[in-house]
């Protein structure tokens, strides 16, 4: 099926997930054996995302440590100096900046320098999100919802993504090398309603980055 959606939609990229069933749904049971089958490469994909967790993932660290995803980063680091093909890390969304540069900057120390796309909730209802990060395991940076549900008079409002973005802007004005390098929607309120709000506050960067 790889080949034929490269070959018959002209399909060259991929986000590669793994999931978070029990049981696997077919003869793999990991991203990397995917990319290890070189089923990708053998049908001329260019780019290939795989999966970052700012905040950890309990599916695969239950004990909320970070070992087993540092481990995988560090072996997909490897293959993508291997591989023809581009590589980046793209993430669960996340709502607080400061947790997320910390992220980026440790994993650099650790070897892992793939660019990372970071995963920016749309603008959505707050009670859509509180519900979507509950469901995805987004933890920490959930209490940036949480007070802000506090506020009455907020609580019906959109929650647009607008601080989270301008801090990671900065950031990376200061810091050339900062390793995040694009954004990746979650349009939790509507594909619309997202596009609307990153042509209006993103410019000419709200480009897709396949024409990028």
């Amino acid at each position: 099926w790889i080949a034929m959606y490269q070959g018959e939609a002209g399909i060259d990229q991929a986000l590669l997930l793994a999931g978070g069933v029990t049981t696997p749904h077919g003869d793999y049971h990991s991203a990397m054996q995917l990319l290890e089958s070189g089923a990708f490469g053998d049908s001329g994909f260019k780019r290939l995302h795989v999966a970052g967790h700012p905040e950890g993932n309990k599916d695969i660290d239950p004990d909320g440590a970070m070992i087993n995803v540092d481990s995988a980063l560090r072996w997909k680091q490897a293959f993508s100096e291997t591989s023809d093909a581009e590589m980046a890390i793209v993430t669960q969304f996340c709502f607080e900046a400061q947790p997320v540069i910390a992220w980026a900057n440790e994993l650099v120390a650790n070897g892992i320098t793939l660019p990372i796309h970071i995963g920016v909730a749309g603008p959505a209802k707050l009670q859509t999100l509180i519900k979507f990060s509950i469901a995805c395991g987004v933890g920490a940076s959930l209490r940036v919802l949480q007070r802000r549900a506090k506020n009455l008079t907020k609580l019906l409002l959109p929650f647009t993504p607008d601080f989270f973005l301008a801090e990671l802007a900065a950031h990376k004005a200061e810091n050339p090398q900062f390793t995040i390098s694009h954004v990746h929607f979650f349009p939790l309120g509507g594909i619309k309603t997202n596009a609307k709000w990153a042509i209006k506050n993103g410019g000419s960067s709200a480009i897709p980055v396949s024409q990028s």
